[in-house]
């Protein structure tokens, strides 16, 4: 796991960016083989404190005009748990990690961040439990989310529309 890649959409998170960036977190992703974390911080007000923990180079950006290339050339993702950013990375095949905004209310995140989980595509966490995690999950157990099939939607679409294909 040598590039890990942190992202909390366009959301502030200062929370979850506080903890993984602690530097018994950093530790810990050192010892799984972490040599580069990169994190995207969004409009939080919390700026990490240091770019380099042992091994371990740390950067980090607010925004760009897509997170494509970050999510491509990651072992490992850690994600606020937005519906589209968990799916994103899922469909790109990379191992996932989601952390979870108790402080949200009418909080769905859990319910996807549960689902998910339950049907084995992920692990999710809170930023309290987030080292401890780290520490513990086994990536290896993972399975690969399918591949998503534009036909299936079209032929759903047009069966409750009425319409039959010949």
């Amino acid at each position: 796991m040598l590039n890990v890649f942190v992202t909390v959409g366009t959301t502030k998170f200062d929370k979850f960016i506080r903890a993984i960036t602690d530097i018994e977190c950093i530790k810990v992703l050192e010892k799984r083989g972490c040599q580069h974390l990169t994190l995207q911080i969004g409009n939080g007000d919390y700026v990490p404190e240091y770019s380099k923990v042992g091994t371990v180079s740390i950067e980090y950006y607010r925004f760009k005009d897509t997170i494509k290339e970050d999510l491509q050339r990651a072992d490992l993702v850690i994600s606020h748990a937005g519906a589209g950013s968990c799916l994103e990375t899922l469909e790109l095949e990379k191992a996932l990690l989601v952390v979870v905004n108790e402080d949200l209310m009418n909080n769905h995140q859990i319910e996807v961040a549960k689902k998910l989980s339950d049907c084995g595509y992920l692990y999710y966490t809170s930023c309290g439990k987030l080292t401890e995690t780290l520490r513990l999950m086994d990536l290896t157990r993972l399975r690969m989310y399918p591949k998503r099939d534009p036909c299936k939607y079209a032929n759903a679409i047009d069966n409750i529309m009425g319409f039959r294909r010949m």
